[in-house]
């Protein structure tokens, strides 16, 4: 699970931390940086066994939401909300209410630095429930005038990753023939399984929720149990549930030629980049690979460009990626490496601007 990954270094500008006064609930909310701009990163609703584990996971988020954002090219910092439920904890509708509505109270403390969104065990809905305390939200339902559910194109971004990394370990750019598995089957990776089976991809898939064997079934894609994924031989393999699965045990028994995937912080140790390289595996770093959400929101937000030049610019993820790796390859260092001195080097540069 995300919890049991280790904590980033402390560099945060602020941290807000309360007991919501409506729902009971822990909340946290997690300003990393705001150097290139208001920090943009969405609001969590997950089971944690203990507060601290709650807070240790927007502390990493946060800071990977810096370089998610500064890797995409956004005037945008990091941030990220996460609230509490206690394991075997649901709530109503009356209670989700209340928890939204601390959400909010809890954004508006930022000022502004920190802007929030959809994220795992939130909704579009969810914002809007946030948007009646603070105007500091982003992804509103459709029906209101919001950008909505911003799923589709981070499973574009995913794709186009995908494409670029079979590219690099294949020779070709298709996804036409090519054995790929996905762990997780939810917004996104749902998304991504049925543009690939589109693609003629012979898919492998599993997800904790059995219900999505049907959907599965549908693609014409193969079922494995959930924790056995890891172990089917194939070119790519796509973490798109939780973090922390990519452990030493999960590296070495892994039979793929490249790691492509969603999942934020799927590496259980920073390290595990190395052991990868140490194996023959590309890995795609997640926060470039995963970007293409939080840069349709941004630019929405903003109003920065149409519809199609914000989905070119999601597409272009793709060549991102070959950056990265073509950097990468002649450095002779990781691509989580270069990706992350792609990130820092954006950070300096704006944080001369703000000091002059």
């Amino acid at each position: 699970m995300t919890h049991t990954l280790p904590l980033p270094d402390f560099a945060h500008e602020r941290v807000e931390v309360i007991t919501g006064r409506r729902s009971g609930l822990f909340i946290a909310v997690a300003l990393h940086s705001s150097v290139l701009g208001s920090a943009l990163g969405g609001a969590r609703l997950w089971t944690y066994p203990h507060w601290s584990d709650a807070l240790g996971d927007a502390l990493r988020l946060s800071a990977a939401m810096t370089l998610k954002n500064a890797a995409a090219g956004l005037d945008a910092g990091g941030g990220k909300s996460v609230i509490r439920l206690e394991p075997g904890e649901t709530l109503d509708a009356d209670r989700r209410r209340d928890a939204f509505l601390d959400l909010g109270d809890a954004v508006e403390l930022m000022g502004g630095l920190y802007r929030t969104a959809e994220d795992v065990g939130s909704t579009t809905d969810d914002m809007l429930t946030v948007s009646e305390r603070t105007q500091h939200v982003v992804g509103l339902p459709s029906t209101v005038g919001g950008s909505g559910e911003p799923a589709g194109p981070t499973s574009l971004g995913v794709y186009a990753s995908l494409l670029a990394v079979l590219e690099r370990v294949t020779g070709s750019a298709s996804a036409e023939g090519r054995r790929v598995t996905i762990s997780g089957l939810g917004q996104v990776g749902g998304r991504l399984a049925t543009r690939l089976a589109e693609q003629g991809a012979q898919l492998t898939v599993t997800d904790i929720n059995p219900a999505r064997r049907a959907f599965a079934a549908e693609l014409g894609a193969t079922w494995v149990e959930p924790g056995t994924e890891h172990l089917v031989s194939g070119d790519v393999f796509v973490p798109a549930g939780i973090g922390g699965v990519l452990t030493d045990e999960v590296i070495d028994a892994l039979d793929v030629r490249a790691v492509c995937g969603p999942a934020n912080n799927p590496l259980a140790d920073h390290s595990g980049a190395d052991r990868l390289a140490g194996r023959g595996i590309l890995y795609a770093p997640d926060f470039v690979v995963n970007a293409g959400g939080v840069i349709y929101l941004d630019l929405e937000a903003k109003q920065i460009g149409s519809s199609d030049e914000i989905m070119a610019r999601v597409a272009g993820i793709g060549d991102t990626v070959r950056t990265i790796l073509d950097d990468a390859e002649a450095r002779g260092v990781t691509p989580l490496q270069a990706a992350e001195e792609l990130a820092a080097s954006r950070l300096r540069a704006g944080a001369e601007v703000g000091a002059r």
